[in-house]
């Protein structure tokens, strides 16, 4: 059974970081790529970065600079750190096992001005 939870959201002001994890399980999680996304309030889920199996990442122009995705095949997690937050990154932030529909439950990012 597919498994993976978020964790790491919270409150920050403009300017902070953030960290986000995501622990998987039930499935060959070295072989996925993995991704992030958010969802903004009343705003379609949208892509923020992707990584492949062999390390290769891919960011959404909005993040780039700012963000790093990361795995530990190893260890079956996938990490989100986030750096200079700004308002417009308050979102809900989910996890997700590439070219499938599983998700995480998603952990909540506040960032306040």
């Amino acid at each position: 059974q597919v498994q993976l939870v978020e964790s790491g959201g919270g409150l920050v002001q403009t300017g902070g970081s953030l960290r986000l994890s995501c622990a998987a399980s039930g499935f060959a999680f070295n072989m996925y790529t993995m991704n992030w996304l958010r969802q903004l309030p009343r705003k379609e889920r949208e892509l923020v970065a992707s990584i492949r199996p062999n390390g290769v990442t891919n960011y959404a122009d909005f993040v780039k600079g700012r963000f790093t995705i990361s795995r530990d095949n190893a260890e079956r997690t996938l990490d989100l750190q986030m750096n200079n937050l700004t308002p417009e990154d308050t979102a809900n932030y989910y996890c997700h096992m590439g070219g499938t529909g599983h998700w995480g439950q998603g952990t909540h990012v506040t960032v306040s001005s």
